[in-house]
């Protein structure tokens, strides 16, 4: 498979991962109803991981790889923080590994001095048991990956209504071949030098566009643009992937990035046009427990 048809596949599939990231949720969710025949072995995970609202009382560890997994013994950030938020309530997707919940509020503590903002407004992260989500999201099974809105978080509290409906704003032109300037600011470049920076993060996954606009503005210091990756779907958030944490054998992690700063022709193939107008694909069929690894069972079910 040559490069191009494999970054049309990949661009293909993150669209239909991350098309419900600005949905508006409700201030009133409705429980899920219960499923007809939940031992079905053709049933899809989602329907199951997706209907557990807390998680499993087991210690912690990121089980499988991001995108293929669950996680044991999750944490939820806080709702509220004196330097973030978090926005759609109702996915009940504030549930992480404590390391990456660590991370995001130690992160979050810094972005004053980092580029002036209030605070960060943080969108999903994964299930309270990980594993593989009813909308959006191929990844976010593991507890490890987490997206961070490119909006500033505001001087006050939001309501619940604003946490559900504000939407996030769109940091890329019409045309999509870069940043629109009226809008991207040295701030974001700032914040995302400072995350890609961070202690065990392995990839920041942002717009093709916002690539090519960090690749511009980075200066001098580029060690860390390396671990910046384009990724179509991620024009309103960018999203942290750390590492696997020290320890936990059953936790696959990716191979680390090519070396250097990603700046060069492979960014340029994302856009062509091949890439920029993808052919639709045919969406792939949902994972089933059994395409989980054999543990994410004992998590499902555990009290």
């Amino acid at each position: 498979m040559n490069a191009i048809r494999l970054l049309t596949l990949t661009a293909s599939l993150l669209l239909a991962g991350t098309a419900m990231a600005q949905d508006k949720g409700s201030v009133d969710p409705k429980p899920l109803p219960p499923l007809a025949n939940p031992d079905d072995p053709r049933l899809a995970a989602k329907e199951l991981f997706g209907r557990r609202d807390k998680p499993a009382s087991l210690q912690a560890r990121s089980i499988g790889s991001y995108a293929r997994g669950c996680v044991a013994g999750a944490t939820a950030i806080p709702v509220d923080g004196d330097t973030w938020q978090v926005m759609r309530l109702s996915r009940n997707r504030n549930w992480g590994h404590p390391q990456l919940i660590a991370l995001l509020q130690r992160l979050s503590t810094r972005i004053p001095s980092i580029n002036g903002w209030p605070g960060l407004l943080i969108g999903d992260i994964s299930q309270p048991r990980g594993g593989p989500m009813l909308t959006g999201h191929a990844s976010h099974q593991i507890g490890l990956d987490a997206d961070v809105w490119l909006t500033p978080m505001p001087d006050r509290r939001l309501s619940r209504v604003e946490r559900e409906e504000l939407s996030a704003t769109n940091m890329v032109r019409d045309d999509w071949l870069d940043i629109d300037p009226a809008i991207w600011t040295a701030q974001h470049t700032a914040l995302i030098r400072a995350a890609a920076s961070e202690r065990g993060v392995a990839r920041i996954f942002v717009n093709p566009a916002i690539k090519k606009a960090l690749c511009r503005e980075a200066g001098q210091d580029r060690a860390w643009l390396g671990k910046v990756r384009p990724t179509y779907g991620h024009n309103y958030h960018f999203h942290i992937r750390i590492a696997c944490p020290a320890g936990e054998a059953g936790c696959s992690d990716q191979d680390p990035p090519p070396g250097g700063d990603g700046c060069g022709a492979d960014l340029a193939q994302w856009f062509t046009p091949q890439m920029l107008h993808p052919k639709p694909g045919k969406p792939r069929p949902p994972l089933t427990m059994a395409q989980l690894p054999e543990e994410c069972q004992r998590v499902l079910v555990s009290p």
